[in-house]
């Protein structure tokens, strides 16, 4: 009888010991709410191997890694396609201890989204390296070709193209978050438009400093389930932390109310005084965000 006694007692701690192992793994496991990252091509290190040192020395959680120019070119500049250069990098990152936040279309900065030849491609060759590199976010701007406001008959043929790309990153299982010049009102009812769950908003502080609109408002507006990521950074003149019309406490406040949580990526807000001290304005400005959303 005590002996029955005392293996039910043995299985019942041992059962105890086994959930604390597994709710402890699980916390360990759970990503955190906020995660920051710098963008490869604005620390000066466009597909390099350095870029993953580098964001290490700002102090960053991660690197948003670009596909590389387009130019004249058929499609990206793009070395990840290779697998031993992938492998490479991968590696790396691991090494590193850095992680890969998302993939960069830059090169969409300056070409035409809605017009130009052979987009399929692109489109193709952009979510394949996604997938490759097991990163589910991708950073298409729309840039200054495909400015709605300034070329508002665009707008048909973008939204085509964009309905095309949706399906294509769903079937993938990734998501595509584009930046646009709209306010957030105006992005909201375009990728409503869109109508695919793949496509977000890569929602920008610096767009709503532009359009002289509160980024808080325009946050709520855009709605949690539309933003993919954000580009957390203003006025290329000045760090974050001095930055006017940056209030990142009422911007945490504001991003926790509405439950979101994501990678906040920093763009630019590089000091005037100091433009190429990448790891000076970068590391700055990484660790006035960290102070403020990873407490």
């Amino acid at each position: 009888m005590r002996k029955n006694i005392l293996i039910l007692v043995l299985v019942f701690l041992l059962s105890i010991v086994v959930l604390n192992v597994k709710n402890q793994n699980k916390k360990e496991s759970k990503e955190p709410q906020y995660q920051v990252a710098v963008c490869d091509w604005m620390i000066l290190k466009r597909q390099k191997l350095g870029a993953f040192e580098r964001t290490k020395e700002i102090g960053a959680d991660g690197v948003e890694l670009d596909l590389g120019g387009i130019g004249n070119r058929p499609t990206f500049d793009n070395k990840l396609t290779n697998p031993i250069d992938r492998k490479v990098f991968k590696d790396k990152a691991s090494e590193m201890g850095v992680k890969i936040s998302s993939i960069a279309w830059s090169g969409f900065y300056a070409q035409d989204f809605a017009l130009r030849d052979g987009i399929e491609r692109f489109m193709d060759d952009g979510i394949n390296t996604m997938v490759m590199m097991d990163v589910k976010v991708g950073f298409l701007p729309l840039g200054v070709e495909g400015d709605l406001l300034k070329f508002p008959e665009k707008r048909a043929p973008m939204i085509e193209r964009l309905q095309l790309l949706g399906e294509k990153a769903e079937a993938a299982g990734v998501v595509i978050a584009i930046e646009t010049a709209y306010d957030a009102r105006k992005e909201a009812e375009f990728i409503d438009e869109i109508n695919s769950p793949a496509i977000k908003s890569y929602f920008n502080f610096a767009n709503a400093i532009d359009n002289g609109l509160d980024i808080c408002d325009e946050l709520k507006i855009m709605g949690k389930e539309r933003i993919a990521m954000i580009h957390a950074s203003g006025k290329d003149s000045v760090w974050i932390e001095n930055d006017p019309y940056i209030d990142l406490v009422s911007i945490k406040k504001t991003l926790d109310e509405m439950e979101w949580s994501g990678w906040l990526v920093v763009e630019r807000s590089r000091d005037a005084t100091q433009p190429r001290n990448v790891v000076g304005n970068f590391g700055a400005n990484v660790a006035y965000l960290k102070n403020i959303f990873q407490e």
